[in-house]
C-alpha cells in the first residue's frame, strides 16, 4: 500500500501570523512543504497574461508582474474552507512539490479541519479529492486533537484534559475524557491572531497617521510577535503606564524608522554674499533699464497722440460748426468737445508719465475746465427761445457741464484730502522728532482707544444697543438689532401693506405715493454709511506704527483682540520617526479575554473554559477537577508571554475554592498538530478510520455527516 499523505486542510493549530499549508509523507520528522495558504493572480506588465501564484510571491516578480491590482485571496472563511477553486490551486501546488504529480494521486490522504466543521464543507472537500485527484481514501481529523494526542504521548498533558486552541481566526475549547474529544462540550470564539494584528495596526495608524504607509500587515505581525505580551492584571498595568513610572519606561519599546538627518545649513561666506549682491544689483539694473525704455516709449506714443489731437483741433477751427460732424465722420470722434476731452486726458497722462508736479497739473486742469465752460452757450437761454434741435443740444450741454463740474469737485476734494494728510504727517513727524518715546506712547494709546471704539460699534451694530451690564453685548431679538432708519422702513412697509388690504388697491394713482420709495431707500443709520472716519484714522495710525515700531503687530481684522499666530514649521527629527509601543504591547492581546473591545460580543478564554465544563453531560466533580488540573494550550496565539498565568488566574475565579488548576503549553504550539497527524497516519489501524472512494460513490455525501475519526487506536 502506498504511504499516506498528510495534508493540512486547515492551518495546523493555526499559526500566530498567517494560516500555513503543510504537506508531508506520513511518518516524516519534519514538514516537506510549508507555505502561506493564499493565492494571487497578477497580470504580466508587457503581455497582460494572468498567472496564478500560490503562497508568498517572489519580490523579483514585481519587475514583470503587477501584483498591486490583485490582492491575496484565501480559501478560508474563518477556519472553514468555502472557496474550493482556490483550494484546488493550493492542492495542485502542494502535491506537485511532493512529487505526486501524476494523473491520479494513488495515496491515502489525512486532512485536518476545524472543530465541528460543516458537512457541506467536508463533502465538497471529499468531492474535490475523489473526483479531481482520484485518491483511494481520505480521513478527516481536528488539528487541536492531533496536537493533544502528540503531547499526551510526551507526557505533557493527561488523558482527561481541557484543550484550548487560540489560533489565527478562531479560538476553540475541546474537553478530552479518556483520550477522546467530547464535541458536545466544545466552544468557539471568533477571535484569533488575525484580530490581534488588525487591532494593533489600527492603534498604530491612529497614533501615527503620518506613518500609515509603514504599517504593512507583515511588519505589524513582526511587531506583534516580538513585543506583545499578556499581563496578569490589565488594570494595574494600565495605571502603571498612565503614571509614567520607571517600570513603564523599561517596558516601552521603540521602532526606529529610516531617517536621514537634514544637512546642516552653514552661513554663507563673504564671497557668496558679495556674489549674490552683484547678481541682485545686475538684475535691478536690467529691470530699471526695461522700465525706462517702456516709459520712453509710452511718452513718445502720448506725444504723437497729443500732436495729432492738437492738429485736428486746429483744422476744426477752420471748419464751420454745421460741417464739423461730417468732417469728423472719418475719425473716432463725433464732436469738437469730445476731441478736446480726449486731448485733456492725453495731456494728463503725458504729464503723469513725465512726473510733473500735481499742483501744475491741477492748475492746468482748472484752466481747461474754465475754457470748456465757455463752450456751453445754450445753457442760459430760455427754452421758449430755442428750436427743438437747440433744446436737445441744450440738454446735452447741461449734462456735459454737470458731469464736468462733478469731476472737478471730486478732484478738488481729493486734492484737499491729500494736502490734509500731508499736513498731518508733517505734524506727526515734528512731534516724533521732539520726543520719540512720548510720541510712540501716545500713538499706541490712540491706536488702542480707536480700536476699542470700532470694536464696540461693530458689536452694537450686530447685537443692537443693549448690553448685559458687563460692557458686552447681550442676546437680543432681530427687532432690537435694527437701526432707527431700518425700523422706519419696516413701519412704512407695514403701513403700506395694511392700507392695500382695505378695499380697492389705488396705490400709485397719486404722485405722493411714490415718495414712499424714496423714504424707504434712505438710510440715516451711521453704521451703514461709507468708510467710517475712525476706521480710516485707525488704519493710518496702524501704518504709521508699522513704520516707526518694528515690534508692533497690527490686528488682522477689526473686532479681534488677539494677533494671528503664524504657524511655525520645524524640521522633522529622529524622534519623529520613532514608533513607540507602550500600552499597545498588552492592550492588543487582551482581546483574547475581552472580545467586546473590538465589537465581538462573545466570551473570552477563561469564560469559554467554564462554559465548556458546564456543557459536559452529567460528569462528576472529580472529572471536572481532572479537566482543570490539565488545561492544555496549543495554537499559534498561545505563544504570547504570560498567557498561561493569566488563564490560570481567570479560571480560578470561576471555579470553586480549592479546585486544582494547572495550565500547560504544547512543546511546539504551531507544528505539534502536524507531528501528531504524521504519527497517526503511520499507525497500522489508520486504514480502518478512512473513508474510501467506494464508500463515497455507494453511500454518498450524507454518510460524511456521521463520520468521526477515533484518535485512540
Amino acid at each position: 500500500m502506498a504511504p499516506p499523505i498528510f495534508v493540512s486542510g486547515t492551518p495546523p493549530a493555526e499559526s500566530l501570523t498567517q494560516p500555513l499549508y503543510i504537506n508531508s509523507w506520513a511518518g516524516e520528522t519534519d514538514p516537506r512543504v510549508i507555505f502561506r495558504n493564499i493565492v494571487q493572480r497578477p497580470r504580466h506588465k508587457a503581455t497582460g497574461e494572468t498567472v496564478s501564484i500560490v503562497g508568498d510571491h517572489d519580490p523579483a516578480l514585481l519587475k514583470y508582474f503587477d501584483c498591486t491590482r490583485s490582492g491575496p485571496r484565501s480559501a478560508f472563511d474563518g477556519n472553514v474552507v468555502y472557496q474550493f477553486e482556490i483550494m484546488e490551486y493550493i492542492l495542485d501546488f502542494g502535491f506537485d512539490r511532493m512529487g505526486a504529480n501524476g494523473a491520479e494521486i494513488d495515496h491515502p490522504v489525512l486532512i485536518t479541519e476545524g472543530v465541528c466543521n460543516p458537512v457541506q464543507s467536508r463533502s465538497k472537500m471529499a468531492e474535490l479529492l475523489f473526483e479531481t485527484y482520484g485518491i483511494p481514501s481520505v480521513a478527516f481529523g481536528v488539528d487541536a486533537a492531533f496536537s493533544y494526542k502528540y503531547n499526551q504521548q510526551l507526557g505533557v498533558c493527561d488523558k482527561d484534559s481541557l484543550a484550548i486552541c487560540p489560533g489565527f481566526s478562531t479560538t476553540n475549547v475541546i474537553p478530552f475524557i479518556d483520550g477522546e474529544p467530547v464535541y458536545r462540550g466544545s466552544c468557539r470564539t471568533n477571535i484569533g491572531g488575525y484580530h490581534i494584528t488588525d487591532y494593533l495596526k489600527q492603534l498604530l495608524s491612529l497614533k501615527y497617521p503620518y506613518h500609515m504607509a509603514r504599517f504593512t500587515w507583515e511588519k505589524v505581525e513582526d511587531l506583534k510577535m516580538e513585543h506583545c505580551y499578556i499581563t496578569p492584571d490589565y488594570a494595574s498595568e494600565a495605571r502603571l503606564f498612565q503614571k509614567g513610572t520607571k517600570e513603564a519606561e523599561d517596558k516601552t519599546r521603540s521602532w526606529q524608522l529610516p531617517w536621514i538627518p537634514p544637512p546642516a545649513e552653514e552661513p554663507p561666506s563673504e564671497e557668496e554674499i558679495a556674489r549674490k549682491a552683484a547678481i541682485k544689483e545686475k538684475q535691478g539694473q536690467r529691470l530699471r533699464e526695461m522700465a525706462e525704455a517702456k516709459r520712453s516709449s509710452r511718452i513718445n506714443e502720448l506725444e504723437n497722440e497729443l500732436h495729432g489731437l492738437e492738429f485736428l483741433l486746429q483744422q476744426l477751427e477752420q471748419v464751420e460748426d454745421d460741417d464739423i460732424p461730417s468732417f469728423l465722420s472719418a475719425t473716432a470722434y463725433v464732436s469738437k468737445q469730445e476731441v478736446e476731452s480726449a486731448r485733456q486726458k492725453v495731456s494728463q497722462s503725458l504729464r503723469k508719465a513725465k512726473g510733473e508736479p500735481k499742483g501744475d497739473q491741477v492748475e492746468a486742469e482748472e484752466k481747461i475746465d474754465l475754457a470748456q465752460n465757455e463752450k456751453f452757450p445754450l445753457i442760459d437761454i430760455p427754452d421758449n427761445m430755442l428750436t427743438p434741435d437747440q433744446l436737445k443740444e441744450k440738454r446735452r450741454q447741461l449734462f456735459l457741464k454737470t458731469t464736468s463740474e462733478g469731476r472737478q469737485r471730486a478732484k478738488q476734494k481729493r486734492y484737499e484730502s491729500e494736502l490734509e494728510q500731508e499736513r498731518k504727517n508733517q505734524q506727526d513727524e515734528e512731534k516724533r522728532l521732539e520726543n520719540p518715546e512720548l510720541y510712540l506712547e501716545q500713538l499706541r494709546d490712540k491706536y488702542k482707544e480707536l480700536s476699542e471704539k470700532v470694536e464696540q460699534r461693530k458689536r452694537l451694530k450686530t447685537n443692537g444697543n443693549h448690553t448685559n451690564g458687563n460692557g458686552m453685548s447681550g442676546a437680543v431679538g432681530r427687532g432690537e438689532r435694527l437701526s432707527a432708519a431700518q425700523r422706519e422702513r419696516m413701519r412704512l412697509l407695514t403701513t403700506a401693506a395694511f392700507d392695500r388690504g382695505k378695499g380697492e388697491d389705488t396705490f400709485g394713482a397719486r404722485d405722493e405715493d411714490w415718495q414712499l420709495y424714496k423714504l424707504m431707500s434712505k438710510d440715516n443709520d451711521d453704521y451703514d454709511e461709507g468708510p467710517d472716519q475712525e476706521e480710516a484714522e485707525l488704519t493710518r495710525i496702524s501704518s504709521r506704527l508699522q513704520e516707526i515700531d518694528p515690534t508692533f503687530v497690527p490686528k488682522s481684522e477689526l473686532g479681534t483682540s488677539q494677533p494671528v499666530e503664524v504657524p511655525r514649521f520645524r524640521p522633522l527629527t529622529k524622534e519623529d520617526h520613532q514608533i513607540v509601543l507602550g500600552v499597545e504591547r498588552f492592550r492588543c492581546p487582551e482581546i483574547l479575554f475581552h472580545p467586546n473591545w473590538i465589537g465581538v460580543d462573545q466570551a473570552g478564554l477563561d469564560e469559554m473554559a467554564g462554559n465548556s465544563i458546564r456543557r459536559l453531560p452529567s460528569v462528576g466533580q472529580d472529572v471536572e477537577e481532572r479537566l482543570t488540573n490539565s488545561i492544555f494550550l496549543t495554537g499559534g496565539s498561545c505563544l504570547f508571554p504570560g498567557i498561561a498565568e493569566r488563564l490560570e488566574a481567570g479560571i480560578r475565579m470561576i471555579r470553586p475554592s480549592g479546585s486544582p488548576i494547572k495550565v500547560v503549553r504544547a512543546v511546539d504550539p504551531v507544528l505539534d498538530a502536524w507531528r501528531g497527524a504524521a504519527v497517526y497516519a503511520v499507525d497500522p489501524q489508520f486504514p480502518t478510520q478512512t473513508f474510501s472512494r467506494t464508500d463515497y460513490f455507494e453511500k454518498g455525501e450524507d454518510w460524511l455527516r456521521r463520520y468521526q475519526l477515533r484518535y485512540s487506536l
